[in-house]
């Protein structure tokens, strides 16, 4: 039986993705074979707005949604989602803390394009780890297992969709919280815009 953790790969994942991979490190694998699976944290990210929480997603190509790989998965460019997402982003987060010591090195994410998902949500996990210099070794499955125990199965972990109460809820400032309060787990780059190099004290 499957001993090692294994864990989804997000798109810009959430602050306890970052806690669940720190706690776990080094024995974890990133799934890749998995078929993909809708509506998840995989192509979809929670931001901060001034209307509140914000969610933005990559679109993938028709057909990517019936039984495919998780590593065959396109990303569609029928419209301009990357300018999209960078316009939220700067509407966002521009008049926090530290977006302008960040922008420069992540705005290339939404210029260049990505064939595949799960390339484009790696690269910018990598990124992200450095910014948060987080010492990780990142490991693939290398073929899909459905004999996996329970305690080592986070496929399912974290959605958009559900409230977990057992997520780290620890307020730190956010731009409009003075217009909704706190919001808890949303994407790690509301924790970086707004914290800094302090975001890694925070996890």
């Amino acid at each position: 039986m499957q001993n090692t953790a294994i864990l989804p790969l997000f798109y810009l994942p959430p602050v306890s993705y970052f806690s669940k991979i720190q706690e776990l490190n080094p024995d974890f694998l990133l799934e890749k074979y998995e078929h993909f699976p809708k509506q998840t944290y995989r192509n979809r990210a929670s931001i901060y707005s001034p209307n509140g929480k914000l969610d933005i997603t990559v679109p993938v190509v028709r057909g990517s949604k019936m039984r495919t790989p998780l590593k065959d998965v396109k990303i569609s460019y029928d419209f301009n989602w990357q300018r999209l997402h960078w316009m939220s982003l700067e509407s966002c987060y521009r008049s926090s803390a530290y977006f302008e010591f960040y922008e420069d090195d992540l705005a290339p994410f939404y210029n260049k394009k990505f064939d595949f998902l799960f390339d484009y949500n790696f690269e910018l996990l990598e990124w992200l780890t450095r910014k948060l210099k987080l010492n990780i070794n990142y490991k693939f499955t290398t073929a899909y297992t459905d004999d996996l125990d329970t305690a080592f199965n986070y496929r399912e972990m974290m959605s958009p969709k559900k409230t977990d109460d057992s997520i780290n809820n620890k307020p730190y400032y956010q731009v409009f919280e003075d217009k909704h309060q706190f919001i808890s787990n949303l994407s790690i780059v509301d924790l970086l815009f707004n914290q800094g190099p302090q975001a890694r004290l925070y996890l």
